[in-house]
């Protein structure tokens, strides 16, 4: 069964007529792939069918093992810097964004370079240059380290940009009122984390200026309020998607925050029979580069153990689609 629900309360585990105990599973939708993902591994897929194996890709292309393995064995070859890249070979960036430094050393050793960059990502770069040449300087809402981070922040020059992650860091900065400033934030924050941190920054720094809308992305915002819809029925959250992946792990923090118990999974074979004792009702979700074959894995998984009943709640519909790159398209 796979019926549309509004509104289930949380159900004690009974026993199904097959002999096994009755399992609820509440799956979000929307969950897994985002339009930015799609084309991300699409434009991976059709450069390969393009240039023939091997063609290179600058860091992982969205953070999945199992996106990035299938790839691989595609003809996919991943590395983290260009040094890496032989003469001659095509090599696409991945969606997360690069420092504008990337682009122009493969334009100085003439590699033939696909940009995969999610679109959204890209418009924040296009906001950041338009700060900067505004005069102002731009406070970076997000998680240091984060390739999209290091991506947006090569986008200026070195100390145009200054970053905070928490309001303790918001807290700690020592602009003037005579400082003119804009704030930017990364694509798969918290919806309510960066609330706070932008709340914060605007009582500090009333004349700060802000995007015309917000840069958290359709998907990240999407995927979060569907775990806000499931959580409070369930037991138990899981969500399926890699420990690097930011939008993945803000679902496990989503869903903890309604008071439900949430594990971060990256394949149904680290699901532990004994996260089951006790166990009615399991909200299931999926990152933004999750594809939807995990998701069905998963449910078999749990098949195997209890009797599933699934449900499918949907809090948004999603159509948005991204164009190729246009060395794709001829």
């Amino acid at each position: 069964m796979n019926a549309p629900l509004q509104n289930t309360p949380r159900q004690a585990g009974g026993i199904a007529t097959g002999g096994k105990p009755a399992l609820t599973l509440l799956i979000a939708a929307p969950r897994g792939f985002c339009a930015g993902v799609d084309r991300a591994i699409e434009i991976v897929e059709r450069a390969i069918e393009r240039y023939g194996a091997p063609v290179y890709v600058r860091h992982e292309i969205v953070h999945n093992k199992f996106v990035v393995d299938s790839l691989r064995a595609k003809g996919a070859v991943f590395v983290e810097e260009l040094e890496e890249v032989p003469d001659g070979a095509p090599v696409v960036f991945s969606a997360h964004g690069v420092p504008k430094s990337v682009p122009a050393e493969a334009d100085r050793r003439g590699l033939d370079y696909l940009d995969a960059t999610c679109p959204l990502v890209s418009k924040v770069h296009r906001q950041a240059e338009r700060q900067i040449e505004a005069g102002r300087h731009i406070v970076f809402i997000g998680h240091a380290g984060h390739p999209e981070v290091i991506g947006t922040m090569g986008q200026v020059a070195r100390g145009e940009m200054t970053l905070v992650e928490t309001l303790d860091d918001v807290a700690a900065l020592e602009f003037s009122s005579g400082d003119e400033l804009a704030f930017l934030t990364q694509t798969t924050l918290s919806v309510d984390d960066t609330a706070a941190i932008v709340e914060a920054l605007r009582r500090k720094f009333p004349h700060i200026v802000g995007p015309k809308a917000e840069d958290i992305c359709y998907a990240t915002s999407n995927r979060q309020a569907a775990v806000k819809a499931i959580a409070p029925g369930s037991d138990l959250v899981l969500v399926i998607g890699a420990t690097n992946s930011s939008n993945s792990v803000r679902l496990v923090e989503v869903a903890m925050r309604c008071g439900t118990t949430a594990r971060l999974i990256q394949r149904a074979g680290d699901i532990e029979p004994e996260w089951l004792d006790g166990v009615g009702t399991i909200g299931l979700t999926a990152g933004a580069s999750a594809p939807e074959t995990l998701v069905r894995e998963v449910v078999d998984r749990l098949a195997e153990w209890r009797e599933v009943e699934e449900h499918t709640l949907v809090t948004a519909e999603e159509k948005m689609v991204f164009k190729l790159p246009r060395q794709l398209l001829d």
